[in-house]
């Protein structure tokens, strides 16, 4: 709702600044129509860094999931205004006339306060629209697509000059004005509040500290660790912190882990899996190294619960958080399963919650049987095996959490199975 307001109060400020007077002529409606994209495009360009700014109360509400899809869909449609917006301009200051645009783009751009800041800023956020792509993702280290996606910061703040300067709209009216700074203020205030301060706040408050690494399979390690006054840590099971460990060169690039066993005041524990740069080093980790962590993040909680009988679905490493809920949550003996994935994590453990708490566990190793499947080989489809195993699923809360493909394809299995969408809790592996 505030995202749809803020646009029809920016389109309200193109029309008060006369934008549709000035569409009865070609050129005048280009240019126009220029100005309306260009302050689509920053409107959508700051909701993104709110979006994406930890503000704890919009964190809670939505989750980091939607949060992550809904500020890359304002990405690409920021993206697309903004070339829209440029393409209009010139057009309209060249009158309209083809030939001219070349050259009209070049003396827009070294003629005008602040164009020059400007397209750097265009160029920093086309590198980060181009590997934001899926298949670019796909090819890049998360530790480079996160150094890359950096950039994005830059190309905000480089914009601001030009709309200062040379944006009409901008300084139109005191209504606009105030708008305009509001909303840099905002945008610029919850990243080095919620960013940056509070995390450093939380640090140096818990003086978070490595005290062991044990390795659970060839690939897999948990790290153990402790600190001060964590009973005031605000982290429950199922949740998830970006963790920086102070090591050496690398330290600044944070990495998003589950907690793997619920919080207990004393210690917290993650379990990481070698899948990059960043998680390889885990397993090196040495006791006494000092931790930044931003968070706590996620809906995979509690929160969410609307039945008495549970079920946790996992694979592999997407497991941990769902360990922790297991050991977390309140449940009858009988009343929860969880079904894992790939290769088993935390056996002794879960038959520890198996024999104490009741809790039911189904192991599934093996590769999936098909691209669109979730299981492994078996006579019956994904509903039928589901069904098998649950058979009253739609009657439960079910978390789920894996890699993005995967999870996609138990949601499309539980909602055959007659699960209402208020009563699934996911959680995937993307960025």
């Amino acid at each position: 709702m505030l995202v749809g307001a803020s646009l029809l109060v920016v389109t309200g400020l193109w029309v008060a600044g006369g934008g549709l007077s000035a569409l009865s002529g070609w050129a005048g409606g280009l240019t126009s129509l220029g100005r309306l994209t260009g302050l689509l495009a920053s409107d959508l360009l700051l909701v993104q860094v709110l979006l994406m700014a930890r503000i704890p109360v919009v964190e809670r509400a939505v989750g980091q999931d939607r949060l992550a899809r809904m500020h890359r869909l304002a990405g690409f449609a920021s993206f697309t205004l903004l070339v829209t917006h440029i393409g209009l301009i010139t057009g309209g200051y060249a009158a309209g006339e083809l030939p001219r645009v070349p050259g009209t783009l070049w003396d827009l751009t070294v003629g005008y306060p602040g164009m020059l800041l400007a397209a750097a800023g265009t160029a920093c956020l086309v590198l980060v629209v181009v590997t934001s792509v899926r298949a670019a993702r796909r090819r890049l280290r998360y530790e480079s697509w996160h150094l890359l996606h950096l950039y994005a910061y830059l190309g905000v703040g480089l914009a601001l000059p030009h709309q200062l300067w040379t944006g009409q709209e901008f300084l139109l009216s005191t209504l606009a004005t105030v708008y305009w700074w509001t909303l840099w203020a905002a945008a610029a205030g919850a990243v080095l509040a919620f960013r940056v301060g509070l995390p450093v706040a939380r640090t140096l408050r818990h003086d978070l500290r490595v005290t062991s690494v044990v390795r659970e399979d060839h690939d897999v390690v948990s790290v153990y660790v402790t600190g001060r006054r964590l009973d005031r840590l605000p982290v429950v099971a199922g949740q998830f912190l970006t963790w920086r460990f102070l090591t050496g060169p690398g330290w600044t690039r944070a990495h998003p882990y589950s907690l793997s066993a619920a919080p207990d005041g004393r210690s917290l524990r993650i379990t990481v899996k070698a899948l990059g740069d960043g998680s390889a080093q885990v397993a090196a980790l040495r006791p006494g190294t000092r931790v930044v962590v931003e968070g706590p993040y996620g809906r995979l909680t509690e929160r969410p619960r609307t039945r008495r009988r549970l079920a946790f679905v996992g694979a592999g490493v997407g497991v941990t958080p769902l360990r922790a809920l297991a050991e977390g949550l309140p449940y009858a003996p009988g009343d929860a399963v969880l079904i894992q994935r790939g290769t088993p994590l935390f056996a002794r453990e879960l038959d520890v919650l198996a024999r104490e708490r009741g809790l039911r566990v189904l192991h599934l190793p093996g590769p999936r049987r098909a691209p669109d499947s979730w299981l492994c080989s078996g006579p019956a489809d994904d509903r039928t095996a589901l069904l098998g195993w649950v058979p009253d699923v739609a009657e439960r809360d079910v978390y789920v959490c894996g890699p993005e493909e995967w999870t996609a394809a138990v949601r499309r299995t539980l909602v055959a199975a007659g699960l209402p969408a208020a009563q699934l809790h996911v959680e995937s592996f993307a960025w």
